[in-house]
């Protein structure tokens, strides 16, 4: 009887994982079953998208305007070259709607599952998207799509996307030679055959960096904190709910928190929660921008858990971190595949000092001696080598990429046989 317990024994690791890749499985065929209806109903009714009745050279899907800032710099790049783009967008107000471009039309395709339904029967050489889980959920491979590439919106592993976040794209544009090591990982566990890429740097970096170069100094203020976190159960809010708050208004210095736009869907209750609890502007600040730089300006140290604006505040505003050990859960996660710890944690002691619930009751000395530290200074300089590379020039090599990889895909079509129709005389 021991014996076949023995046998029958899975470890709490190993049952994680198959519990998490079992849960996606069902995932995939609830959602395909959900996109083959809507397909169906677009089909029969004849509502087929707009955009994919003639094929279009290069196209960009911006799933939501808070990600204008990565797109932005590549369009003007774009423009400048006089090539023509499709900008297929999920939000009506998109600020693209307000440039006055003459190479890019932009186009508003709806939201959630009426978006995706039309992103599915897309006819285009090349896609460029920032959105993971490409053929996993909603969002399937249109057959008419030659090429899908993938730009990042932050500057962080590329393996801290949701399980299976970019097994399906033909081509990277990344930020660094370690996102280069993590995808040929990811495609040698899973059988993947190896795929192009290009490392251009982080666009929108680029341009944060340079409205920091020419705006106005901050004028002299308080000491302010930002607490921005990430969302989801890792995420500090979620965690630590009103604590670390608490701990921070105690400080007596200026607190903003920002949460994650994310958190304003998918935490709406939690979030309601705490902005109702904390509703005095003198002690909290609440903000949700859709542009970060006027808020990371006027910060003088963030805290945040794993969060890419940690570093945009690092490495582009050149102030100090800190992180919060929330006990990110990996296993949701394409880094839970690789042994190493994720860059996007690894270089965090190099950035900042470390806040915990056993040290929350001095918040005021961690952030003094952030801000203070020259040592987090040189470790700022060390982010930068690591993932921002090809500074000042990221915008233009990520175009002259997307349109390489236009070209390929046309020779690679026009040299391709055509079949015969059923029917046709042989």
């Amino acid at each position: 009887m021991i014996d076949i317990i023995n046998v029958l024994y899975i470890d709490p690791g190993t049952g994680g994982m198959l519990f998490t890749v079992l849960f996606g499985v069902f995932s995939v065929a609830v959602f395909s079953l959900r996109a083959l209806i809507i397909r169906m109903k677009y089909r029969v009714s004849g509502e087929s998208s707009k955009v994919s009745s003639k094929k279009i050279p290069i196209a960009i899907h911006c799933e939501h305007k808070r990600y204008w800032n990565i797109f932005e710099p590549i369009l003007d790049e774009f423009e400048k070259k006089q090539q023509k783009i499709v900008y297929l967008t999920g939000s009506e107000d998109d600020p693209v709607f307000q440039k006055d471009y003459k190479y890019i039309k932009p186009e508003f395709i709806g939201e959630g599952n009426k978006a995706f339904s039309k992103l599915n029967l897309l006819n285009a050489c090349v896609l460029l998207s920032t959105t993971p889980s490409l053929d996993v959920f909603q969002w399937k491979r249109s057959k008419d799509v030659d090429c899908y590439i993938h730009i990042m919106h932050a500057a962080k592993d590329i393996t801290m996307y949701r399980m299976y976040g970019t097994d399906h794209y033909d081509a990277f544009i990344l930020s660094g030679e370690l996102q280069v090591k993590q995808i040929r990982q990811m495609e040698e566990m899973r059988g993947i055959k190896p795929r192009d890429y290009e490392i251009c740097g982080v666009p929108y970096l680029d341009e944060m960096k340079k409205r920091v170069e020419n705006a106005e100094p901050v004028p002299s203020h308080e000491r302010t904190v930002l607490l921005a976190p990430s969302w989801g159960e890792s995420g500090i809010l979620s965690r630590f709910g009103g604590k670390f708050i608490d701990a921070l208004i105690s400080t007596g210095y200026k607190i903003i928190v920002r949460p994650h736009p994310q958190s304003f869907v998918s935490e709406k209750d939690m979030l309601d929660k705490l902005m109702s609890a904390y509703n005095d502007p003198s002690k909290v600040e609440w903000n949700s921008d859709t542009d970060n730089f006027d808020v990371l300006m006027r910060s003088d140290v963030l805290i945040s858990d794993y969060s890419g604006v940690m570093f945009e505040f690092a490495m582009v505003f050149d102030k100090p971190v800190i992180y919060t050990d929330t006990k990110f859960d990996p296993r949701p996660y394409d880094a839970d595949w690789i042994e190493e710890t994720p860059w996007t944690f690894s270089i965090l002691p190099e950035l900042g000092p470390k806040l915990s619930e056993e040290n929350a009751d001095k918040i005021k000395d961690l952030i003094d001696k952030s801000i203070d530290d020259s040592q987090f200074k040189e470790g700022r300089e060390k982010a930068r080598k690591d993932i921002w590379a090809n500074i000042g020039e990221s915008a233009k090599r990520s175009a002259d990429f997307i349109i390489k990889k236009y070209k390929e895909t046309s020779a690679k079509k026009s040299k391709a046989p055509v079949k015969a129709k059923k029917g046709a005389a042989k």
